[in-house]
């Protein structure tokens, strides 16, 4: 497990009992070195919407214990947030929750001459993500490899 598995590992574990008192979900974790600066950012989640309160009461609580538990070597700021409606779909959870919504797939290398793709989310397994998508033929299912995809990610519907 590298270092920022490690710290991302045992932050969410920190975070697992705030949550569970501030009626919220964990969607993710994450540490990340952005220019010369680190950031753990926590995004959490509940069915009705997550508020400004939401965040600031698990922010000050992980604060804490974060700083009692002292474990991340680097200076780092800690951003705990709302995953956003155009949120990233990195985990099963995520991808079990979305199915038959609208997504926006990203790959890595050319697939049919495209790295985008849009379309409803059909189904999923330990190695692929089928997307029912509209192309020039109609709409037709296209099967990714998981290996293959940089990001899924919710549309947004304005």
């Amino acid at each position: 497990m590298s270092k920022k598995e490690n710290y991302e590992a045992k932050a969410e574990e920190l975070l697992k009992p705030i949550a569970e008192a501030n009626h919220v979900e964990i969607y993710d974790v994450e540490y990340v070195k952005e220019g010369s600066e680190w950031y753990l950012r926590c995004y959490i989640d509940k069915e009705e919407g997550v508020s400004i309160n939401d965040c600031e009461a698990v922010s000050r609580a992980l604060s804490d214990e974060l700083d009692r538990t002292d474990f991340i070597d680097d200076a780092y700021i800690l951003e705990v947030s709302s995953p956003g409606l155009g949120r990233t779909l990195k985990k099963d959870k995520h991808l079990r929750k979305s199915l038959l919504e609208e997504v926006e797939v990203k790959t890595y290398k050319p697939i049919m001459g495209k790295k985008e793709f849009t379309g409803i989310l059909k189904a999923f397994d330990e190695d692929t993500v089928t997307l029912g998508a509209a192309l020039k033929e109609g709409i037709e299912d296209i099967i990714f490899d998981r290996k293959d995809i940089a990001v899924i990610k919710l549309t947004l519907d304005f």
